[in-house]
């Protein structure tokens, strides 16, 4: 009958049925160690967003494991459906070695980095695979566990097809012999015992020394479960004393040998993953996006009283643009239009970008910038008093950049003042520094310890810049920092490009520092700005990086120095930290974790709750707009 007909089928069809269904569990269990970004940012209704972990669940690789588990399955069933099936020769099917992986994944142990990745088996240039090109050459690993310390492959090969290698290893040998009287020539006989099961070892163990552990970790360790080849078969006509000998070698080389399927009826049993609060180390560095807010208009003005307010205190009064079109001397220019003096036909107009403002603003009155870091800060100090031991830090490139884009026409003359104060000389007294900082904030002077920003000596850290001690307290100093500072740095060694030129029309100066991008890199870095002197001068635009040009080399440079520091790297560029996180998912698998003896040795508090160290922290933008109010007097 049709329905006894292929029962091994049968058996395949309901096991790849019972992984889908336990794959719906799986892929929202929290396996995949999250990266530690403290996520501040709101949406204009007020609530907090979770951008950057509400997709990190799944293990990485899962999706293509399902999705060729239903190949297969639908193909089995597509076959046994077909009332002609039993009298048919049964088709060949990836089922067993499917079942294999999943076997692996589920007794795995935890964190699972990532299922189906490539390691590269010979030393590679620095670079990040690009989606789309071509995947170099390189050994497949089924599951990468235990963070990362262990590699699993599964291998299906048969006694049948491994007799078959020594068959023909026997004919060279055979063929060597009769031919030792005749004249020499190349033999194809191999020099020393070798076949494609120890070759895939070998290129196992290349492969694991070739891509150690961040750190010291040295490389990982290697399994290979051998599903269906057996030293001691009952049929002796599968026997042969050479697969011993292989599986012998494969140990010998220092690779554990697992042999046979697991039972699937004892599946381990999973521990919860541990909670954890994130908090900022006491030093944060900032990037140029939170030099910006830090001297913007929208921070430190008193707050609108209503919405309504808000949409109309960032519309430049007709003076205003008066003033600037006399100042440009036409009242059609390429440079009122980067002023925002006319709203521009490509949608990039005054009132897109007075928008833009508005809801910024409306994003202070929900929770203020300042309040924010002030709030998070003191919860990590444990003082609600003072913030002792914060500093704030900065790159040179961030710092020399926000001078020049607040000192030109975009800045207003408070946000000027600001800027200078965060920067003041070392000539003048800090009292006078934070008096000019404060002067016209809505904030009391000294809310945020924020005068001077203190500035790193150099672009980039040192190539042997390490982190000798945990920041502050008893928070925890996540992998993730080394991962951040490993990917910043192989992607700056690439190099960088010219970014594309843009038309004046296209995406004026002006407008761009104040349409509310989350992404600062671009803020007053377009072409064509005049400074108050009213000599035209350009604004160069930030150099783009070779590896991905939605990175900018200021931007990745923040980065590194916050991750190599051990510091956390508060940002408003939510585009680059994304970025960066595909750079990193791409280049090492995952985000970093704890093992089960780090995290065992771990003390959290009474809630149980570890406390971590957020080597990220991303919060709303704060574009330069004082010259974009309704009441701006120029």
């Amino acid at each position: 009958m049709t329905a006894d007909a292929h029962p091994e089928l049968r058996r395949l069809r309901d096991q790849l049925r019972a992984i889908l269904d336990a794959m719906v569990d799986f892929g929202s269990a929290k396996l995949a160690a999250k990266p530690p970004i403290l996520d501040s940012s709101i949406s204009l209704d007020g609530e907090a967003t979770e951008e950057f972990h509400s997709h990190q669940d799944a293990v990485h690789g899962l999706r293509a494991l399902r999705d060729d588990v239903k190949r297969d399955l639908d193909g089995l069933e597509k076959f046994l459906e077909n009332p002609a099936s039993a009298s048919m020769p049964a088709p060949s099917t990836n089922a067993p070695y499917l079942i294999s992986v999943w076997n692996e994944v589920l007794h795995a142990s935890p964190p699972i980095v990532t299922i189906w990745r490539t390691f590269s088996d010979a030393p590679q240039p620095a670079s990040i695979p690009r989606r789309g090109s071509r995947k170099p050459p390189g050994v497949k690993v089924d599951v990468v566990a235990d963070g990362g310390k262990r590699w699993m492959r599964v291998n299906t090969t048969k006694n049948s097809r491994l007799l078959a290698e020594f068959r023909e290893i026997d004919s060279y040998m055979t063929g060597s012999e009769d031919e030792s009287d005749e004249e020499e020539r190349p033999s194809l006989a191999p020099k020393e015992f070798d076949n494609s099961i120890l070759r895939a070892g070998r290129a196992l163990l290349e492969a694991a020394q070739g891509n150690p552990l961040p750190g010291n970790g040295g490389a990982p360790s290697v399994t290979l479960r051998l599903t269906r080849l057996d030293p001691s078969p009952a049929n002796p006509r599968d026997y042969d004393p050479r697969i011993a000998q292989t599986i012998q070698q494969l140990r010998d080389m220092g690779i554990e040998v697992e042999l046979g399927e697991r039972e699937s009826t004892c599946l381990p049993q999973r521990s919860s993953a541990s909670s954890r609060r994130l908090e900022p180390t006491h030093r944060v560095n900032l990037d140029l996006s939170l030099l910006i807010a830090l001297v913007s208009d929208i921070t430190h003005s008193p707050l609108p009283s209503s919405p309504a307010e808000a949409d109309v205190r960032y519309v430049p009064s007709e003076q205003y643009r008066e003033w600037k079109r006399q100042r440009s001397g036409s009242a059609k220019t390429s440079d009122e239009e980067a002023d925002g003096s006319e709203p521009q036909r490509n949608g990039n107009g005054i009132g897109e970008h007075s928008r833009a403002l508005a809801n910024q603003a409306l994003q202070e009155m929900a929770r203020g910038l300042l309040h924010e870091i002030r709030d998070r800060l003191a919860t990590a100090c444990g003082s609600s008093d003072a913030l002792e031991g914060v500093e704030f830090w900065t790159t040179p490139e961030a710092r020399d950049r926000c001078l020049r884009i607040v000192l030109s026409k975009i800045g207003g003359p408070k946000e000027k003042q600001r800027a200078q104060a965060l920067f003041a000389s070392p000539d003048q007294p800090r009292a006078e520094a934070e008096a000019a900082y404060w002067e016209h904030s809505r904030y009391p002077r000294g809310f945020l310890p924020v005068v001077p920003i203190r500035v790193f000596e150099s672009s980039t850290p040192p190539e042997d810049f390490s982190v000798t001690a945990l920041p502050g307290g008893k928070r925890i100093f996540s992998p993730f920092f080394a991962l951040l500072a490993k990917t910043c740095r192989n992607v700056l060694a690439q190099g960088t490009v010219p970014p594309p030129r843009l038309p004046p029309t296209h995406c004026p100066v002006k407008l761009r520092a104040v349409r509310g991008s989350d992404s600062a890199d671009d803020v007053g870095s377009g072409d064509g700005s005049q400074l108050e002197n009213g000599e035209s001068e350009e604004i160069e635009r930030a150099a783009v990086l070779k590896a991905n040009p939605r990175l900018t080399e200021h931007t990745v440079q923040s980065m590194l120095w916050g991750a190599a520091s051990g510091w956390t790297t508060l940002t408003a560029n939510k585009s680059s930290v994304k970025t960066i996180l595909r750079e990193i998912r791409a280049s090492e698998g995952g985000y970093g974790w704890f093992t089960e003896e780090e995290q065992s040795g771990l003390d959290g508090e009474e809630d149980g709750v570890i406390t971590e160290a957020a080597a990220i922290w991303v919060v709303d933008p704060r574009s330069l707009a004082e010259g974009m109010r309704s009441d701006y007097q120029p």
